[in-house]
């Protein structure tokens, strides 16, 4: 059965970056307060930028990378929940500008576990045999809906987008992925239309804790892989104490955690496409490296997934 591989990478955020310093002057908080609490120094912020326009931006950049022309392509999936547009989609609109003509396209919005919501879809068409060349993105602009005199939120989110190549690879690889949801517990993380972001801190702190250690314990037992064997961890970048406390309880060093909340926040959809990036463009990646994305969100929704690179 064929799995699908990451061919290339790419990520775009805005210019405008908003420091901690700069959130001083809005609401009762300060640099320290934040970087002790999130780890999180300064976000890029969308401005007039759509969504969709920061997609495009990231997406030509994977094609680039993976050194893939638009048209080779078969699926576009976006993991967004801030489009500013209710259709057509986020996906459809990245087509139109990257002249994907063949590409089918869906958006899938699971907040922040948006990309690898779409990451599995992708996986999944490619063994079908339904798809071979498949572009994933996560984009999402979390400033326009957070409330800026509430600095319980609005020092958390940035914007910005990153996207995946994944191509059907010819040699068999491992590669698994899980998600799972609880409705019940939805209402820790909501966004209703026309309000702003409202979020339980406490409760969704104590949820990343306990479930994105035991998902990701779920797919190394299907890839028949140990915590140990794994070169990268590559976590939402929700909170620099939620990263270190997963790799508290899967015993795990740090240093296999890469992390780049401090320059750009909670970017939603986008975060986890976008530290890919910049392991692979770093010169990190390396082929046959052992990877677990995981991350966790609105919903609630949660869920990891193996890959060699």
């Amino acid at each position: 059965m064929k799995n699908g591989r990451i061919a290339g990478t790419g990520s775009y955020v805005p210019e405008t970056i908003w420091k901690n310093e700069d959130l001083e002057k809005m609401v009762d908080t300060s640099d320290i307060w934040i970087r002790e609490r999130t780890g999180i120094g300064a976000r890029h912020i969308a401005g007039e930028e759509t969504v969709a326009q920061m997609a495009v931006k990231a997406a030509r950049r994977a094609l680039e990378n993976a050194g893939i022309c638009s048209t080779e392509l078969d699926l576009i999936l976006v993991g967004t929940s801030s489009s500013e547009s209710i259709f057509p989609n986020t996906a459809c609109l990245v087509q139109d500008e990257i002249g994907a003509f063949r590409a089918a396209c869906l958006d899938v919005s699971a907040a922040c576990t948006g990309f690898l919501a779409v990451y599995e879809l992708g996986q999944l068409y490619i063994r079908s045999g339904k798809a071979k060349n498949v572009l994933l993105i996560g984009a999402d602009a979390l400033s326009r809906l957070v409330d800026w005199s509430d600095r319980g939120t609005c020092i958390l989110f940035g914007d910005g987008a990153g996207a995946v190549v994944l191509t059907a690879e010819e040699q068999e690889t491992k590669a698994c992925e899980k998600i799972h949801s609880d409705g019940e517990k939805g209402v820790s993380l909501t966004c209703e239309k026309g309000t702003y972001l409202q979020m339980d801190g406490r409760a969704v702190f104590q949820f990343a804790l306990s479930r994105v250690p035991e998902v990701i314990r779920e797919v190394l037992a299907e890839a028949d892989m140990a915590v140990e064997e794994i070169d990268a961890f590559i976590l939402h970048q929700a909170n620099s104490r939620i990263i270190d406390g997963v790799a508290k309880r899967l015993k795990a060093p740090k240093e296999k955690f890469p992390r780049n909340i401090e320059a750009y926040g909670n970017t939603c959809a986008a975060s986890i496409p976008i530290l890919l990036d910049e392991w692979n463009r770093s010169g990190r990646a390396k082929k046959g490296q052992r990877i677990v994305l995981s991350g966790f969100g609105a919903g609630l929704i949660w869920g990891a997934a193996y890959l060699e690179w």
